[in-house]
């Protein structure tokens, strides 16, 4: 009796935990991995370059959807995917400490994206299979909604996760007030001078004051850059880079830089202002951490503003690494005022040194844990449909011929080269945003970024961000099923797109205030909800009629290809013109959909009540 195979079961049973797996594994490729890359130093141009690669196995999956209909059944498909998921959760956790952790964990990632894209084929296929036409749209809303779950899980739960991690697992943490005083004195530091001995007590971070005095007293560029030259060759020759990019100095950059990548820079980048005398510069300070002991294992101190007056702004020092060869030097920040800047003012600034590295490997393991929690869940509760059938008894020939049947139909369909245009522009602003959303938050404002922490970065988008996204897709669900997709078509894509300006506001006001930062999220997600109802229902028009199931997987493909590619240059795009003006080209990116979508083809009717789902 144990061993009877149940062909049916209640879906409440299954329906919820199979989509929260499903997203589960997708959110971690697509938004964890972006984050988790940035908090443990890697470039924006790298993590969007390789991070954008990983939308590959959901771009061509449709190439391999008849794969899980000719062997096996949809059951052990989703089966065997959960497990392949927690196996490359595992491996991430197992890289991260590693030396060459980038290249391991992303092949991991590989795997997670590749086995996550093969499980949404089948699991897509077993809800059609698994339930009546009138159960399937009872559910529908079931599933999308643990599909929205596992958005906040991803985006949220889990970077706040890491933050928390980060935040306990590391040393306490150190302030550092900066003041601006006409009649201070200029420091004079000899950094071969300084040497420290082990201290008694818990591993801290040492700094050599707790409040910093900088002369508002202009001084020559040449001494300013000096003094800055000084503190950057003496942090790199000490090994407190972890990154070799990071040694790189601008002028380096600019000479590597080919033709074309110079035009870009010179005509669209953000030009630093310049003092009416060429050789004046703020005056600078010099503040350096050191450690109390021996560190058991690297330790990585970001250091950024807090709060306080903009015009004090960190030029050196933002992320430092000690371990058992450098603990005992000092490691140099350098601070410098604007040269406008004659009168007293403060600025607030915070040493972090959390265990960065622990604090994923942790997440990760957890997740891990996770995913061996739903293979065997399901392995015993998934039902045995007498209609999930492997395909392979139809014979070779008819199934390679339905295969190219499949394709040919559905590139004969009206008007499909419009069509596709569409699903590769639609989202095209949006595609490029995504990447540098949260480098921008997390980024340090004194390189144009926010300044948030991790924590805070997962309250913004896995709280107040879910919840406006959630907010929008109802809303555009009810008034699509109202009144037909045709008539607030062009209301979601203004939807979709004008929001995006919230993130020019940011980069320009740099506001401190961590509800209005949250306030322009919600704004901005809350456009894309209701935007893309419009993308998903479209989707489903151009896919009805013959091989609907498999129409519709090819579509994710072009929709998937829309995100990919625009995603792989958006990190090379703003390291060349700047956070600002590259969320001025992501509004400038939106005008082809709004040319495009004036000629697709489109029913008056469609999405009206009614209508065949």
């Amino acid at each position: 009796m144990a061993n009877e195979k149940k062909t049916s079961r209640n879906p409440w049973a299954w329906v919820p935990s199979l989509y929260y797996a499903e997203g589960i594994p997708y959110i971690i490729v697509m938004t964890v991995s972006v984050i988790m890359y940035k908090r443990l130093g890697i470039s924006n141009t790298d993590i969007a370059l390789y991070t954008s690669w990983l939308y590959l196995p959901w771009v061509i999956k449709p190439l391999w959807s008849p794969i899980v209909d000719i062997f096996k059944t949809k059951r052990f498909w989703i089966i065997i995917m959960q497990l392949f998921v927690g196996a490359g959760l595992a491996g991430v956790a197992l890289t991260i400490p590693v030396p060459g952790f980038f290249q391991y964990t992303l092949m991991f990632f590989w795997l997670l994206a590749f086995s996550s894209a093969t499980h949404d084929i089948a699991a897509d296929g077993f809800y059609m299979l698994g339930l009546s036409e009138h159960k399937q749209a009872y559910f529908v809303g079931i599933r999308s909604t643990f599909y929205r779950l596992a958005m906040i899980t991803g985006q949220g739960l889990l970077i706040i996760l890491a933050g928390y991690f980060e935040s306990t697992t590391g040393l306490p943490p150190v302030d550092l007030g900066v003041y601006s005083n006409p009649s201070a004195r200029v420091q004079v530091i000899n950094p071969d001078s300084l040497s420290f001995e082990k201290m008694e007590g818990e591993l801290r971070i040492i700094t050599s004051a707790e409040d910093l005095e900088i002369s508002t007293k202009s001084i020559s560029r040449t001494e300013a850059d000096s003094i800055i030259a000084m503190a950057k060759t003496w942090n790199i020759t000490n090994g407190f880079y972890s990154e070799e990019k990071r040694a790189q100095t601008i002028e380096a950059k600019k000479n590597e830089m080919s033709g074309f990548e110079r035009f870009i820079q010179n005509t669209f980048g953000v030009q630093k202002e310049v003092v009416s005398s060429t050789n004046v510069a703020g005056n600078v300070g010099l503040i350096y951490f050191h450690l109390s002991n021996i560190p058991e294992e690297e330790i990585v101190v970001n250091f950024g503003s807090s709060g306080g007056d903009n015009s004090i702004a960190l030029i050196e020092g933002t992320r430092i690494t000690f371990n058992k060869s450098n603990w005992n030097k000092p490691a140099f920040a350098v601070i410098q005022l604007d040269p406008k800047l004659k009168f007293a003012s403060m600025a607030k600034f915070e040493a972090r040194a959390g265990n960065v590295k622990l604090s994923w490997v942790i997440t990760f393991s957890i997740l891990t844990g996770l995913f061996l929690c739903f293979f065997v869940y399901h392995k015993f509760m998934l039902p045995y449909s007498p209609s999930d059938k492997p395909s392979i008894s139809n014979g070779e020939k008819s199934v390679f011929k339905e295969f190219i049947d499949t394709f040919v139909l559905f590139f004969k369909k009206d008007k499909i080269g419009i069509a596709i245009a569409f699903l590769l522009v639609y989202r095209l602003g949006e595609s490029q945003l995504v990447k540098l959303a949260s480098p921008f938050l997390l980024d340090a404002r004194e390189i144009g970024g926010l300044g948030l922490t991790t924590g805070e970065v997962g309250l913004v988008y896995g709280t107040v961000g879910i919840i406006a996204l959630t907010l929008g897709g109802i809303l555009g669900g009810i008034l699509a099923a109202r009144h037909g997709l045709k008539k607030w078509l062009w209301w979601m894509l203004i939807a979709i797109n004008l929001p995006n300006t919230v993130y020019i506001y940011l980069s320009y006001v740099m506001p401190e205030s961590f509800f209005m930062i949250n306030l322009a999220v919600a704004v901005e997600q809350f456009g894309y909800g209701f935007g893309f109802t419009a993308y998903m229902l479209y989707m489903i028009y151009i896919s009805d009629g013959e091989h609907k199931t498999a129409h519709f997987a090819i579509t994710t493909g072009f929709m998937a290809l829309g995100m990919m590619i625009p995603g792989m240059i958006s990190g090379w795009l703003q390291e060349l013109i700047g956070y600002q003006h590259f969320f001025i080209w992501v509004i400038i990116a939106t005008v082809p959909a709004f040319i495009i979508t004036r000629f697709i083809p489109l029913s008056d009717t469609f999405g009206m009540k009614g209508n065949k789902e």
